[in-house]
């Protein structure tokens, strides 16, 4: 499916496109600002776009108001639907926040239930007891997200409810043509509601993508026949950085070999979860790393390692931005998109992975390893590519059996000689076709 050959780029919209924190209930059409990043997105050799919620809310996008039409602050449906159209016709695929666990307290059921308490054909929607009260006074008890009762949980085991959601995903895929979704909080989401949501959307749209975030616990839970195409990989999200930080390759080798091996004991071996370096819940990767020459092989290590790789939007070229400095720090309005070494770099290796059956599909094997090198051949079919990472600032030769004389390295197109040992310069990434 296009969904495993794909580099994907994550914008969160009321971060990008600059707009109140708060619903002001003014229109501004600031989502065609996303049409005007189209030639960037197409430079970058990016096929896919995640969109962080898009509709009505009163403050974050999480908190839905309403799932029918586009916040405000960001447009109306038609500018979204150009913006849309304008991604489809350069080849670049849709996929939206399915925020779907909890909804904002003015979310128009909720609204109906805090009015007409046990009155309301709404109650049911919610997980409530009129024998408590809240935290906001509404004279009646409700369970919300993690203890965020700003976030108010759906009773997904209602056919209602399920109704009224699937409804709404249809009339995305019929007015947007939107091609996927990203399921928000998806470790804690009702197992048959995701079965049921996985029925509706193929039935709508054959080759329809659905991937969950996962934060926890085992991927394969909600990546099966049935249920998930993808998940977020944070297990190896924080390998990559930590790695480089701690300069032990030990620790993603470790993740990488252990989960996507040849084994048949391996955990993912097989599994196309979607690969981050950063993403707009936690530190940008340019703030994390110790060593700002690691963004690069960092990089290199997503594009290069099983799975679907990912941009966060602005790290494309290196902005900061630490988790402790709140959400704004994480989501910030970008004035104009900038093009400099690490986009550059980016966008050679989104074109070889987009292009490799071996970075796409194939086979992980480490076959050598130290402290700060880390070297890995994947395989499928006929293709196969070495990828050599060095953390050290200084050259280093490696040994190991190459099985080939020789290679192209497919970033810069040189020459590749294993010869007498592979040399890796400091701070670097290579991927070697033989």
């Amino acid at each position: 499916m296009w969904y495993n050959e794909s580099v994907i780029y994550q914008i969160y919209p009321f971060g990008f496109c600059g707009a109140p924190k708060h619903n002001d209930g003014v229109l501004k059409s600031r989502i065609l600002k996303v049409a005007e990043l189209t030639e960037h997105l197409v430079k970058l050799n990016v096929n896919a776009v995640y969109f962080c919620p898009v509709f009505e809310s009163s403050a974050h996008g999480y908190d839905t108001a309403d799932f029918s039409k586009i916040d405000v602050r960001l447009g109306t449906n038609d500018d979204f639907k150009f913006v849309c159209d304008k991604l489809h016709e350069n080849g670049i695929r849709v996929i939206l926040d399915g925020v779907f666990n909890h909804v904002g307290r003015d979310f128009f059921a909720f609204r109906d239930v805090r009015e007409k308490k046990w009155e309301s054909p709404f109650k049911d929607w919610f997980h409530i007891s009129f024998d408590g009260n809240s935290s906001y006074n509404d004279g009646f008890w409700y369970e919300g997200w993690e203890g965020h009762y700003e976030l108010v949980k759906l009773n997904l085991d209602n056919p209602e409810v399920k109704n009224y959601l699937f409804e709404r995903v249809g009339e995305w895929i019929d007015n947007f043509g939107i091609d996927g979704l990203r399921l928000d909080v998806a470790y804690m989401l009702n197992r048959q509601f995701m079965r049921e949501l996985n029925s509706f959307c193929l039935a709508k749209k054959s080759d329809f993508f659905l991937a969950g975030e996962m934060i926890h616990g085992n991927y394969r839970d909600i990546v099966c026949d049935g249920m998930l195409h993808s998940a977020t990989n944070y297990e190896c999200y924080k390998g990559i950085y930590s790695s480089f930080n701690s300069m032990n390759m030990f620790e993603i080798g470790y993740s990488l070999s252990n989960r996507f091996g040849s084994e048949d004991w391996c955990m993912y071996r097989g599994l196309q979860l979607i690969g981050f370096v950063d993403n707009h819940d936690v530190t940008r990767l340019a703030s994390v790393l110790t060593n700002k020459k690691h963004i690069i092989p960092a990089y290199g290590m997503l594009f290069a390692m099983p799975g679907i790789p990912c941009i966060y939007y602005g790290s494309e070229w290196g902005i900061e931005g630490r988790k402790e400095d709140g959400d704004d720090a994480l989501r910030p309005a970008i004035d104009a998109v900038q093009f400099n070494e690490i986009s550059e770099f980016i966008s050679k290796v989104a074109k070889i992975h987009r292009e490799s059956k071996a970075l796409c599909y194939g086979s992980l094997k480490i076959l050598h390893q130290t402290n700060h090198q880390l070297v890995f051949e994947r395989v499928c079919n006929d293709e196969r590519i070495i990828v050599l990472i060095n953390a050290d600032e200084n050259e280093y030769t490696a040994h190991f059996d190459a099985k080939a004389g020789c290679g192209t390295e497919l970033i810069t197109g040189a020459h590749f000689d294993f010869g007498a040992g592979s040399k890796m310069p400091g701070c670097s990434v290579q991927y070697v076709k033989p």
